[in-house]
């Protein structure tokens, strides 16, 4: 069976290192010393060569390295209408301390006024013609949008976060919510989009038992309940979306300057992610103990594809090629079709926010180029099959 469209052996989550003229850039914005349209204009010389670096070192998903972003999912849902960013959030968690993201508030009636990420797709998709014909490659090449999943909205503030003069009861917001999502795929696909990424960390969280027992204070409801309902959410925020679109999910449990947030294997979702997520594709994190073993894939359906992130982009060495392959074999074992379902990834991007991970550009970049040489020793030359 082939790897869905836009789905490739060597793979990645979606995010770069920022370079410093970008942060540099971000600062004055914040200082008012430029203006946003400047501050686009920094950002699309860094993303034109981020896209050709890509393509360059074997990436044949493309996306703008989320330079546009200070935070993975902030930066998108502030631009729904109703949706603010307040204050901030305290992180309980022992491995997170200084880590204060700002809070996502719903403060009126959700709306999808004019596309959030379709300027951005275009500009990707303008750079990567030129790229490839500078790299001489005639591999296919799929530019990715990744967007957060619609859970960001609801998990960490739950009821006290969403306006209840707007919502005085939550199934109203579940709705306006999955239409804004509906809205937005919609004009992705007719743009020419055709993979759409949700990064969700709320499915991965509540594998984690501490935060689990903080969802069910905070939720007032059974974890369990919650992630179906959260399997519910996507499903039809998805739903309408064009067959020949693919949508992949993918879990972290936090990515900050190299730090991890959750802890716990995924066989407390991994029924319900595997069996009832409607996505064509999982981006999962197996970097390290925090995953828990490989078993839970066995609930994988036959027609549907893990890329599995046994690299690590948090960490400066480079991952043990042998190590690599014997985790991708391992994993295989628990699959309905062996390797054939498995694709290469690091865990997560290397900047999720844009202060990200302690490692240099030029160890980010060796490090893609280990999971492209990896890839090719486990699957062959051709990446896409």
């Amino acid at each position: 069976m082939p790897l869905p469209l836009g789905v490739y052996r060597a793979d990645h989550v979606g995010s770069f290192l920022r370079p410093k003229p970008v942060l540099q850039a971000r600062e004055k914005v914040d200082t008012k010393d430029i203006t946003l349209e400047d501050l686009r204009k920094v950002e699309d010389e860094h993303i034109a060569t981020v896209v050709q670096k890509q393509i360059e070192n074997g990436i044949q998903s493309v996306t703008d390295g989320e330079f546009r972003r200070a935070y993975f999912h902030i930066d998108f849902l502030q631009h729904v209408e109703g949706i603010e960013r307040q204050g901030s959030i305290a992180s309980t968690h022992a491995h997170s301390e200084g880590f204060t993201p700002p809070k996502v508030v719903v403060v009126g009636k959700l709306s999808h006024p004019k596309p959030i990420q379709v300027d951005d797709y275009h500009y990707v998709e303008s750079q990567v013609s030129a790229a490839k014909a500078s790299a001489g490659t005639k591999h296919t090449v799929t530019t990715k949008v990744c967007i957060p999943s619609p859970t960001m909205v609801h998990f960490r503030g739950g009821r006290e976060s969403i306006s209840a003069e707007a919502y005085p009861t939550l199934e109203p917001f579940f709705e306006d919510l999955v239409k804004v999502y509906q809205a937005e795929i919609a004009d992705l696909y007719a743009a020419g989009c055709r993979f759409v990424q949700l990064d969700d960390t709320n499915l991965a969280y509540l594998c984690d038992e501490g935060m689990r027992n903080e969802a069910a204070k905070r939720h007032g409801e059974d974890p369990q309940k919650l992630t179906k309902q959260y399997a519910s959410l996507i499903n039809a925020a998805i739903s309408k979306r064009p067959k020949d679109m693919i949508i992949g999910i993918h879990l972290c449990r936090g990515n900050y300057r190299s730090q991890g947030f959750a802890e716990g294997g995924y066989e407390p979702v991994a029924e319900v992610l595997f069996k009832e997520l409607d996505v064509d594709v999982y981006f999962l994190e197996y970097d390290d103990e925090r995953s828990g073993d490989f078993s839970p894939l066995r609930f994988l359906p036959e027609n549907k594809t893990v890329v599995l992130g046994v690299m690590s982009s948090k960490k400066r060495e480079l991952d043990d090629k042998e190590v690599m392959v014997r985790r991708l074999n391992e994993a295989a074992k628990f699959c309905p079709r062996g390797l054939d379902q498995l694709c290469l990834s690091h865990q997560c991007g290397f900047s999720s926010t844009m202060e990200g991970n302690d490692l240099s550009e030029e160890e980010q970049w060796a490090k893609v180029r280990l999971e492209v040489e990896i890839a090719k020793q486990v699957w062959g030359e051709d990446l896409s099959k």
